[in-house]
């Protein structure tokens, strides 16, 4: 019995990810296929898809009647897009004035030690590490994002503390 359930699961994850393209496909419908809903429509695809790939971004320039270049350009411009698949968790420190004062760069240096540059994501897919030039709590410097929660006051040791607890080496 559970080889049948795990054999019925795959035509099942199969069809989610044939749905993605139809839900984007019926996001670009409902801006009329206009180049002036691309952020709109890369946006979609992103929250579709998890990243933009190479692929998804010639499809869209091709159905809103953009240049690629546009598209790549947009893709590329905009911190919130990825072109590269996110990690499992996502860090994003703060390195705004009353941040970097309140040592920023300290957290930052720890999650490159131990996960990955920034702007990138470990090798094992668990942390995508990033870093903003403000995010707006500077009365919780040192501020961070993880995972779309705003940790104040943050210091080495507590994010050591965190790393050890979700499993990264």
């Amino acid at each position: 019995m559970p080889t049948h359930v795990q054999e019925s699961s795959k035509p099942r994850a199969a069809a989610v990810r044939d749905n993605r393209a139809k839900f984007l496909e019926r996001a670009m419908s409902r801006h009329h296929y206009s180049g002036d809903a691309l952020i709109e429509v890369l946006h979609t695809a992103q929250e579709l898809y998890g990243y933009l790939t190479p692929e998804l971004l010639k499809t869209i320039a091709r159905k809103l009647k953009l240049p690629p270049s546009r598209v790549l350009g947009v893709a590329t411009f905009y911190h919130f897009f990825s072109l590269e698949p996110k990690g499992e968790h996502s860090y994003i420190v703060c390195l705004g004035t009353a941040c970097y004062v309140k040592g920023a760069l300290g957290l930052l240096e720890v999650l490159e030690r131990r996960c990955a540059m920034a702007g990138s994501t470990s090798p094992d897919g668990k942390v995508s590490v990033n870093s903003a030039r403000c995010i707006g709590a500077c009365g919780l410097a040192p501020a961070m994002i993880r995972d779309g929660e705003i940790l104040g006051r943050m210091t080495p040791e507590k994010l050591n503390e965190d790393l050890d607890r979700i499993g990264v080496e």
